[in-house]
């Protein structure tokens, strides 16, 4: 079948271009054309995301993982290691590539932990996995450790792999879970200070700048932690970073008695929201990060307090930030590409290659989770407005997501 785009925009050299766009797959003879405005992207790159194979199937599997990512325009995405077991030996990393060979339909590059099983005490043998993995994360725990931050930092180095670090500090966090705030404090909720984050962030620099290492923090949400990463890149300091859509868009101060609106590091302030903003106009902040991190219908319905940790955002990323970003002209169409998709390829060592995207921008809509393609259904953007659908993902050459209704 071949699909013409008679009216699309194409991202081409770093500009986007009006022309006509065709794609032919395997199936079928045949055509069909569409006059309506689309426009084409390179598909999309995520480097956190959570898709619990092995171990939690029960909340995502590889193959429901990359479906709600191919219907987001993902087409390569990073796997964190929270799993079980934990790829943190050959063994069981292999466990996760077995899955991953049998089931994905996109691009998933796995990482391996930093330490076995995540508990901070023993180095992994990282020559032994590198290879096979994009990086070395302990996501969902700070490595609390100093000199194993530091060993982990010279093996990274000497293997040429990133350090991907969830930082916090875990004697701050005194059993909060979302900011210690307004909100917080009015409705009896017990706090996490922004400075559990950017304390760790503080130290992580530092040992960058003295091992060399290339270093990437995972999902910024405070003001502080925007500071240090912007005057450490203006040091020489090999360091990127990342931080989710919902931090763009909400704030505690939009926080309600639900577990969609639970995640980690939570919610921050009005002013934090403020400087994640300008961090992503100024380029401190280099990608978007959906952190998707999907749980059962039952951990996510025990309000603020008791829920599990995590929301799914595969499917809303790109409408959220095109809504709420790029449509009123907070930063370009361009700038959204590269934080999509150009920067997580070019810091992480993730294939180009002719994958696309195609989007109904004018498209409007109300988020409704239950038709989400993900076995995740807790998101903040839940019974909120957005723009943009995307109506087909191609990775490899093949139709890996194809929204018929949405095509006229």
């Amino acid at each position: 079948m071949q699909y013409t785009f008679q009216n699309a925009k194409v991202y081409a050299g770093g500009k986007f271009k009006d022309k006509c766009f065709h794609f032919s797959d395997a199936t079928a003879d045949g055509r069909r054309v569409f006059s309506r405005e689309y426009v084409v992207f390179p598909g999309f790159c995520d480097v956190h995301v959570h898709f619990r194979e092995p171990g939690f199937s029960y909340k995502e599997t590889i193959a429901t993982g990359c479906r709600s990512a191919a219907r987001g325009g993902y087409t390569d995405v990073c796997p964190m290691p929270n799993l079980d077991p934990v790829p943190d030996t050959a063994a069981h990393l292999a466990e996760e590539l077995s899955i991953i060979a049998r089931d994905a339909t996109i691009g998933v590059h796995p990482y391996a932990a930093i330490t076995l099983e995540e508990k901070g005490e023993t180095l992994v043998d990282m020559p032994a996995l590198a290879p096979a993995v994009c990086g070395f994360s302990d996501d969902g725990r700070g490595v609390q450790s100093e000199q194993m931050m530091r060993a982990a930092m010279i093996q990274a180095k000497k293997l040429g792999k990133l350090i991907a670090a969830h930082c916090e500090v875990n004697e701050l966090l005194r059993g909060g879970y979302i900011h210690d705030g307004e909100y917080a404090r009015a409705h009896g909720h017990k706090g996490i200070c922004s400075e559990s984050e950017w304390k760790q962030i503080q130290r992580d620099i530092a040992l960058s700048r003295e091992t060399g290492c290339a270093y990437h923090v995972c999902h910024i949400s405070t003001k502080e932690s925007v500071d240090l990463i912007r005057r450490a890149k203006a040091e020489g300091v090999n360091i990127t970073c990342e931080t989710g859509p919902h931090y763009l868009v909400f704030c505690d101060e939009d926080l309600q008695e639900d577990g969609r609106f639970k995640m980690n590091p939570p919610l921050r302030t009005p002013e934090d929201r403020a400087a994640l903003i300008q961090g992503i106009v100024d380029g401190t902040i280099d990608m978007i990060s959906t952190d998707h991190a999907p749980h059962s219908v039952e951990e996510k319905a025990r309000g603020l307090e008791k829920s599990a940790m995590g929301v799914v955002g595969l499917e809303t990323a790109f409408a959220a930030v095109y809504t709420h970003l790029v449509k009123p002209g907070v930063i370009t169409l361009e700038r959204a590409v590269d934080i999509f998709s150009n920067n997580a390829r070019s810091r992480f060592g993730l294939p180009v290659g002719e994958d696309f995207t195609v989007w109904d921008l004018d498209a409007a809509y109300t988020v409704d989770p239950a038709e989400f393609l993900s076995m995740g259904k807790a998101t903040p953007f839940a019974e909120t407005e957005l723009f943009g659908r995307c109506v087909m993902t191609v990775h490899d050459g093949k139709i890996v997501y194809l929204d018929e209704e949405a095509l006229t």
